[in-house]
């Protein structure tokens, strides 16, 4: 999937050097428009004497040349289109900004569309040759791309208006969406200018502001993923194309299960059933409606050979894990000996922690719409439309099964109810499946495949379950010397096409945030066991970190307080070559009123932790309410980088939080003799609106390179919680969720 030269082996979700990947030369930029067909080199014919008669120009000139990214309407509009799928978490409106702010565009006149799948024009530049969204990447391998497309645009605009007032481009200025000569008083709108512009050499090299000239970036600006809240927004589910069918898909009951055989005359004879097709140990249901192919599906009849399936428990993996974790793993970091350091200890601390497998639970289930190209009975290629977050691979994966040159497959962007890792998915599991089933049913008609949310937490994929194990030594003053981190956990990344990433038998993705540990402890030893059992795994929002920082982060609380320490103070102690990440741990002490008396029944804990390059730091409050816990508020400190869009950013910690409080307070996929227990948000619980603390979000000011923000707020408010309830009860909350109960 990936080359194999060490660029385009960048981490592509966990991670990643986004900084060194932004750095795009003028001259890359200029090679990537020629390769994409970048349409402002396409001028047409523009009446330019007659635009140069008039002085002043509106918006009645003609027709507008585009880029990969710019557009510009006659009738003034700026429509960008945006590479990375949005997915709720504001690509829409951040990326737009950017280009935005150095085109010096008027915000109420952008407009953004979803790219279609095309690597050459919109590839993830974090990831080499490969358009794709994840990893928090979108604004850190997008920064100065989109800012270049703008700056050109602007130039070109400007060019444009220099050679119709017969003036010096000097003298031109730019804001606000008009292009004006104030010497003169002659001034024009894009949209009057855009044919003239789109004539104009594109420029060698641009200018580009710097932060003291920004005007858009680090301000509040509405969002541009519009539509969301009055139904208009256009989801997979909202596709009805003439004569769509809706597939479901009857899957093994438990992974590893074989079909032996089916019965589908019941199935056949409901109202609206068009077709029952067979897939590879699977059976497709297609029907006129969702609940005519969901009410037929429920007819068939299969007979599965289950001898050779996946018949673990929870429980019973988790003894396995605790098996390993007594054996010494792969070494994945190692700093000093262990050895000595616990040799000279004069206390060792011990603990273990255990975490469940996780559903990713988007809000909208998976589902892909695919109509296939054909001539005759030989597909020629495909169309789909859908939330598609890894185009180039999904991509790639189609035209194998329809044995068609990639480009031959045409993937529609639309936007996402979420998706947490879920639709990352190198296999390309729902979108090849509806394509087997448009092929296996051989109509001309659009398929629409959707699983229902009972599909995706039954027979989808899952963050792995994890078990750690740490131990650690103090000397007679309380420092740490000796720190041991084992951890046992499937790797998401055996088997698909980001193996690459497992390197000297370590998967990168299981060890991160642990591996990497910032703290100045002199001997020190993280170890990874890999076992390999059948249930599909897939990252999970924040990955690595989504178990590293809450087992860290919580054993340093306890030994703090074995030390007698403040947690706060003995972090800072142990991050003194870390300044970004004493920044946020300072900010969101401060904020919190760290050192201040807590009203009765209240309690504190705290947590830092860096995650694809964002350093988040967070204060959790508790209430103690009899046997039950009340999380109050959680107050949070954010570097990343510069702030570009802060109303998202906020926005996207507040959301990171509240989706890390669900594993943390009640989430949990577990297995009983290899079946998924739970089906659907009654059983797998997930945080509610009127459980969602206050949350007070803080951004360090800086000119750092931006890093991403979907997915650090996750990982830190669990450990943070946790050292709460321990400030609390003197429980130490190993496991997740806490076996507390919360209101």
């Amino acid at each position: 999937m990936f080359k194999s030269d060490q660029q385009e082996q960048s981490l592509p979700v966990a991670e990643s050097t986004p900084v060194a990947n932004m750095q795009l030369s003028r001259r890359q930029f200029m090679v990537t428009g020629v390769q994409s067909g970048a349409a402002l080199m396409l001028g047409v014919t523009v009446g330019q004497e007659a635009l140069a008669a008039t002085g002043t120009l509106k918006g009645n000139a003609a027709a507008l040349q585009p880029n990969a990214f710019v557009c510009i309407t006659p009738d003034n509009q700026v429509c960008i289109t945006i590479k990375h799928l949005e997915m709720g978490q504001g690509t829409f409106t951040g990326l737009a900004t950017l280009v935005a702010e150095e085109l010096d565009a008027s915000w109420s006149q952008v407009t953004c569309e979803g790219a279609e799948a095309n690597a050459g024009k919109y590839a993830n530049l974090a990831w080499g040759k490969f358009q794709g969204t994840g990893g928090s990447t979108a604004i850190a391998n997008a920064f100065m791309q989109m800012r270049e497309a703008g700056a050109s645009a602007r130039a070109m605009l400007v060019s444009a208006a220099a050679s119709l007032w017969q003036v010096p481009a000097r003298e031109i200025k730019v804001s606000n969406g008009i292009v004006s000569h104030p010497a003169s008083g002659k001034q024009s709108e894009f949209g009057a200018l855009a044919e003239l512009a789109a004539m104009q050499k594109i420029p060698d090299k641009v200018v580009l502001k710097t932060p003291d000239q920004f005007t858009l970036i680090g301000k509040k600006l509405p969002r541009k993923d519009v539509g969301k809240t009055t139904g208009q927004a256009l989801y997979t589910q909202d596709m009805q194309q003439p004569g769509t069918l809706t597939a479901l898909v009857a899957h093994p009951p438990r992974f590893g299960a074989k079909m032996l055989s089916f019965d589908a005359s019941a199935a056949e004879k409901q109202k609206g059933v068009v077709a029952v097709v067979a897939l590879e140990n699977r059976v497709a249901v297609l029907a006129k409606d969702f609940w005519q192919a969901k009410k037929a599906r429920d007819l068939l009849v299969i007979k599965w050979d289950e001898q050779a399936a996946f018949k673990q428990s929870s429980a019973d993996l988790l003894a396995d894990y605790k098996a390993l974790a007594d054996k010494p793993g792969l070494v994945a970091h190692q700093t000093g000996s262990i050895a000595q350091g616990f040799d000279q200890a004069d206390k060792v601390i011990e603990a273990e922690y255990a975490f469940p497998f996780l559903a990713h639970a988007a809000m909208e289930p998976m589902n892909c719409v695919v109509q296939l190209r054909k001539q005759g009975d030989k597909i020629t290629g495909a169309e789909l439309w859908y939330g598609a977050q890894l185009h180039t691979g999904d991509q790639m994966a189609l035209a194998g099964l329809l044995k068609v040159a990639p480009e031959q497959v045409k993937i529609n962007t639309l936007y996402a109810g979420g998706s947490f890792g879920r639709r990352a998915n190198s296999k390309s599991d729902y979108v090849l499946e509806a394509a087997e089933i448009a092929k296996a049913y051989g109509g001309n008609v659009p398929v629409k495949l959707v699983w229902t949310r009972e599909d995706d937490t039954r027979a989808g994929y899952f963050r792995p379950m994890y078990f750690h194990k740490l131990k650690a030594g103090l000397d007679k003053n309380g420092n740490i010397i000796a720190w041991q981190h084992r951890i046992v956990g499937q790797s998401i990344v055996k088997g698909t096409g980001f193996e690459f990433l497992i390197q000297n038998g370590i998967d990168h993705t299981s060890v991160e945030g642990a591996s990497n540990l910032p703290y100045a402890i002199p001997n020190m030893q993280v170890e990874l066991h890999s076992p390999e059992i059948p249930v599909p795994v897939l990252w999970w929002r924040s990955v690595g970190s989504t178990h590293t920082a809450h087992a860290t982060e919580t054993f340093l609380d306890e030994l703090a307080t074995a030390a007698g320490k403040d947690p706060v103070a003995l972090r800072m102690s142990l991050l003194e070559q870390h300044p970004r990440h004493r920044g946020v741990l300072k900010m969101a002490a401060e904020k919190a009123n760290w050192t201040a008396a807590l009203p009765e029944n209240h309690y504190r804990g705290v947590a830092v932790h860096k995650s694809f390059g964002t350093y988040v730091a967070q204060v959790v409050e508790v209430s103690r309410q009899g046997d039950a816990f009340k999380v109050e508020k959680v107050t949070c400190a954010v570097d990343c980088g510069v702030p570009v869009n802060p109303d998202i950013i906020r926005a996207q910690m507040e959301g990171g939080i509240g989706f890390g409080l669900s594993p943390a307070m009640m989430s949990a996929i577990t297995f009983d003799q290899g079946r998924v227990v739970e089906s659907n948000f009654h059983d797998y619980q997930v945080l509610r609106a009127a459980q969602m603390p206050k949350i007070d979000v803080h951004i360090v000011a800086s000119a750092e390179p931006p890093s991403g923000v979907g997915e650090p707020g996750t990982p830190v408010v669990a450990p943070a919680l946790a050292n709460a309830i321990a400030a609390a009860s003197g429980r130490w909350m190993r496991d997740l969720p806490m076996q507390v109960e919360f209101v």
